[in-house]
C-alpha cells in the first residue's frame, strides 16, 4: 500500500513526456522498427542501420557545472551528471544538429533508474544554454532531449546505464540491474520510462541494462535460474514492456561483460554473447529482439581493463593482430548475426565503442580502431560510438568524444580536417546495406528450465493450462518443432507456412491416438485438424502437450522421430543446438508435430523419447 502510494504521489510531481512533433518527418525511413533476421528494418521493410552516438551524461557522467576541474569521464559531487553533457554550452538544436552533420541517425540515451525517481530541479548551470528547462527535474529534461532528437528525425534508444546517478562501471554497486535497487524497482523505472515516451514512435528501442559484471564477492549468470541471473531477467523485462508498455519498441540485450575476478591465477573472462549460442531469448513479440556488445582497445577477452592492482597479463583487443581480432569478435559476439536461420540469429549492435583521438600515430589504440571498424564494416555491423560530446577545454585530456563544444557554444570535431579518425568514421556512416529485406522464417527457443516458458500472448491471456506444471509454448504465428529427450526444452519455427488457429485444446492422455506410431509407449496426440505449439513438464517429465485447432485443414502423411538414444533432426543442422548435451528430436521444416510418445510408468520417467511428425 505504502508502495503504492508513493508511486502515486511521484506520478503526480512528474508530468507526462511531451510528444514529439508530428509535422516533423525524414523521409529517410518509416517507425517502428523491428528485425528480419539479422537485419534491422523499418515499418516499409527497408533496412535501418543503426548509426548512432552515445549522449552521456544523464546517467551521471559530469557534475553540471562545467569548470575545468569537472572531467567528462569521472563521477563529482551530489548533483552528479543529472543532464546530458553540452546543454550548459550550446542551444539542444544546435547539439543535435551536429549529431546528424556527422552522419548519426539514432542515439543512445542512458538514464539512471536513480534520475526517473529524482524529484529535485537540475542546478541553472547545468542548462544555462537552454534556459526554457530552469527548474525542471532531470526526467523532464530528458524529456525534452528526446522531443528535440526525435523532431529532427533522429531515432532515440533508451539506455538504463546505472541504478545511482554516477559514473561506471567498476565495482560501484550498479554492477547488476538489481544491486543498488531491487528487481521490481528495476522494471518498474522501466515502465515508467517507456510509458511516458510510449506516444513518440522514434524513441524506438529499450536498452535494459549497461555491462552486467561481477560483484566484489559474485558474478552474474546466463540461465541458472536465480536472482543473479541475466538472461531470465531480461526475457522477463522485455516481455513486461513489450505486453504492457509498447509494443513497438526493440528489446536489446547485453551479453555479459565480466566475471570472476581480475587477477592473475583466479578464472575471469568477458563472456559477451559466448551464452547466445546454447541460450537465446524468445519475446513475446517476434521480430523485437537485438542483442549488443562493448568493445574497447584496453579491455580484452580475459582482461577487465584494470590498471594497478589486480591488473592481469591477458592480452587486451589492442595487442591482437588484425585476424586475430576479427576471429575473437566472431567467436564472442558476431556470431549471432553471422549465422544466419538458427534460434540466436539476430541483429547485433555494438552499442559502445570508442578510442582517445588523442592516441599518437603507431600507437596501439590507433592500430586497433583502424582493425576494429574494418571489421565493422567488413560485417556490415549497426554501431554507436562512445560518446559523442566533449568539452572543447578538456580535448588534449580527453579525446574521445566526436563533437567537442567551448564556453561560447562553438562546436568543432571530427568534421574538422586533422581528425586522425576522420576517414575510419566516413566509411563507417556511409556503407552498409540499404533497401528492402524480405521477410524470414523464424525459429525460436523453449526453455521453461526453472519456470514458465509461455511466449505465445493468447495462451498467457487464456490462463493457466496446467496448474503446478511448467508451461513452455511457441510465440504466436509459430508451431513446435522440436524436443529434448531432457532438459525440457523445446523448438519453434515458421518454416515452409505460418499457421493460424483459433482455439486451443490441452491434451493429457491418449483419446485422440490415430494410429500405433510408437508401439509400446505412451502418447499425447492432438486431436485431427490440430498441432503442437507447446507443452508442460513437471521435473524432467512431461505432462501435457498444448494444441492449436488449425483454421485451415491439416493432413499430411505422418512418420515416427526417436531421439531416447541420439539426436535425430534434419541433415544440415537447421536452427542450432537448442539443448546442448541433451538428445534432441526436430521434425522437417515443411512439417508439424502432431504427437509426443514417452515410456515409464512412474511419472519421474516420462521425458520425450520421441515426435509423431505430419508433413504440412
Amino acid at each position: 500500500m505504502r508502495r503504492t502510494l508513493a508511486l502515486a504521489l511521484l506520478a503526480a510531481l512528474i508530468p507526462p513526456a511531451v510528444p514529439a512533433s508530428a509535422a516533423v518527418e525524414d523521409p529517410g525511413w518509416t517507425a517502428p522498427l523491428s528485425t528480419r533476421g539479422r537485419w534491422i528494418v523499418d515499418a516499409d521493410g527497408d533496412r535501418f542501420k543503426l548509426r548512432s552516438g552515445n549522449w552521456h551524461g544523464a546517467s551521471g557522467t559530469w557534475n553540471g557545472s562545467g569548470s575545468d576541474t569537472d572531467d567528462a569521464n569521472h563521477h563529482a559531487g551530489e548533483n552528479a551528471g543529472r543532464v546530458p553533457l553540452g546543454l550548459d554550452r550550446a542551444p539542444v538544436a544546435d547539439i543535435v544538429a551536429g549529431f546528424r552533420a556527422i552522419g548519426l541517425n539514432s542515439v543512445r540515451l542512458p538514464f539512471s533508474s536513480e534520475m526517473v525517481r529524482d524529484t529535485r530541479p537540475v542546478a541553472d548551470t547545468a542548462v544555462a544554454a537552454n534556459p526554457q528547462w530552469r527548474g525542471r527535474t532531470p526526467l523532464q529534461v530528458y524529456d525534452g532531449v528526446v522531443a528535440a532528437l526525435t523532431d529532427a528525425g533522429l531515432a532515440v534508444i533508451l539506455n538504463n546505464h546505472t541504478t545511482t546517478t554516477r559514473w561506471c562501471c567498476g565495482v560501484d554497486g550498479n554492477e547488476r540491474w538489481n544491486t543498488s535497487q531491487t528487481a521490481a524497482q528495476w522494471e518498474d523505472a522501466w515502465l515508467t520510462m517507456v510509458r511516458r515516451h510510449a506516444g513518440n514512435p522514434r524513441v524506438v528501442g529499450a536498452d535494459l541494462y549497461n555491462e552486467v559484471r561481477r560483484t566484489v564477492l559474485d558474478d552474474p549468470n546466463w540461465g541458472w535460474g536465480n536472482d543473479h541471473d541475466w538472461f531470465a531477467a531480461a526475457q522477463r523485462l522485455g516481455d513486461r514492456i513489450l505486453r504492457e508498455a509498447n509494443p513497438n519498441l526493440l528489446i536489446i540485450v547485453e551479453g555479459i561483460n565480466w566475471t570472476g575476478v581480475p587477477v592473475d591465477g583466479f578464472a575471469h573472462e568477458r563472456p559477451t554473447l559466448k551464452p547466445v549460442r546454447t541460450l537465446s531469448h524468445t519475446l513475446a513479440s517476434s521480430g523485437k529482439l537485438v542483442y549488443a556488445a562493448h568493445f574497447y582497445d584496453y579491455t580484452g577477452p580475459h582482461h577487465s581493463g584494470a590498471t594497478g592492482t589486480g591488473e592481469t597479463t591477458d592480452p587486451r583487443y589492442r595487442d591482437f593482430s588484425r585476424a586475430e581480432l576479427f576471429h575473437v569478435l566472431n567467436r564472442d559476439a558476431f556470431f549471432v548475426s553471422a549465422e544466419t536461420g538458427q534460434h540466436f540469429t539476430a541483429p547485433v549492435w555494438i552499442s559502445e565503442f570508442g578510442v582517445d583521438g588523442n592516441a599518437g600515430a603507431g600507437s596501439k589504440q590507433r592500430e586497433w580502431f583502424g582493425y576494429f571498424t574494418d571489421f565493422l564494416i567488413e560485417s556490415d555491423a549497426d554501431f554507436a560510438y562512445w560518446p559523442v560530446v566533449g568539452w572543447a577545454e578538456r580535448r588534449t585530456a580527453n579525446g574521445w568524444g566526436l563533437l567537442f563544444f567551448d564556453r561560447a557554444g562553438v562546436r568543432t570535431g571530427i568534421e574538422v580536417a586533422g581528425d586522425w579518425r576522420a576517414d575510419a568514421w566516413r566509411r563507417l556512416t556511409t556503407t552498409g546495406r540499404q533497401g528492402y529485406v524480405a521477410p524470414v522464417a523464424s525459429r525460436s527457443m523453449l526453455s521453461p528450465d526453472h519456470a514458465d516458458f509461455v511466449a505465445s500472448n493468447r495462451m498467457r491471456a487464456a490462463g493457466d493450462w496446467d496448474n503446478g506444471a511448467r508451461k513452455a509454448a511457441c510465440p504466436d504465428g509459430q508451431r513446435l518443432i522440436g524436443l529434448s529427450h531432457t532438459g525440457n526444452r523445446g523448438f519453434c519455427t515458421n518454416t515452409a507456412a505460418a499457421l493460424t488457429w483459433n482455439g486451443h485444446r490441452v491434451v493429457k492422455d491418449q483419446a485422440h491416438v490415430s494410429t500405433d506410431w510408437a508401439s509400446g509407449y505412451t502418447k499425447f496426440q492432438c486431436p485431427a485438424g490440430a498441432y503442437l505449439i507447446g507443452y508442460s513438464v513437471r521435473g524432467a517429465a512431461v505432462s501435457s502437450g498444448l494444441c492449436a485447432v488449425a483454421t485451415t485443414p491439416l493432413a499430411g502423411t505422418g512418420r515416427t522421430v526417436w531421439f531416447d538414444r541420439s539426436d535425430n533432426r534434419p541433415a544440415g543442422d537447421p536452427g542450432g543446438d537448442f539443448a546442448g548435451g541433451h538428445y534432441k528430436g526436430q521434425c522437417a521444416d515443411d512439417e508439424y508435430v502432431a504427437g509426443i510418445a514417452w515410456t515409464g510408468r512412474i511419472f519421474s520417467a516420462r521425458t520425450p523419447d520421441a515426435l509423431y511428425c505430419r508433413e504440412l
